[in-house]
């Protein structure tokens, strides 16, 4: 499956946005979906994950409630709403799949497609 990512861009400080991830080429219904996010100087990190049916969902320590991934098979669509961003939340964030990582995996070494990644830039 190909992934394109979008929805980034800047933002003030508790504000919100929604990213979304289109795949094509093949139905994201099959795919463990998930968003990683690599900020300046850092590297890539886990944000959340949601299994193949969207019942089960998981998310880094660091979101604390303030992210909600979500999916949408019908229309081969995960998404990435964020509210109360914090300059923190700077970074390129990647939406990744795979057909057989196992539900509610952080690894990235077990999602191997990958998104092209969007910015997301909070601002004081």
């Amino acid at each position: 499956v190909q992934l394109q990512a979008s929805g980034g861009g800047l933002v003030q400080a508790g504000g919100s946005l929604r990213l979304s991830c289109v795949g094509s080429g093949d139905a994201i219904a099959k795919y463990l979906m998930g968003w990683f996010r690599q900020a300046p100087g850092k590297e890539r990190e886990f944000v959340a994950t949601i299994s193949r049916s969207g019942g089960s969902k998981y998310y880094a320590d660091f979101v604390e409630g303030r992210f909600t991934i979500s999916r949408d098979n019908a229309k081969n669509t995960v998404y990435l709403q964020m509210n109360t961003l914090e300059r923190e939340d700077t970074a390129v964030y990647y939406c990744a799949a795979d057909r057989f990582a196992r539900t509610g995996s952080a690894s990235q070494n077990e999602y191997r497609s990958w998104g092209q990644g969007t910015l997301v830039t909070v601002s004081s």
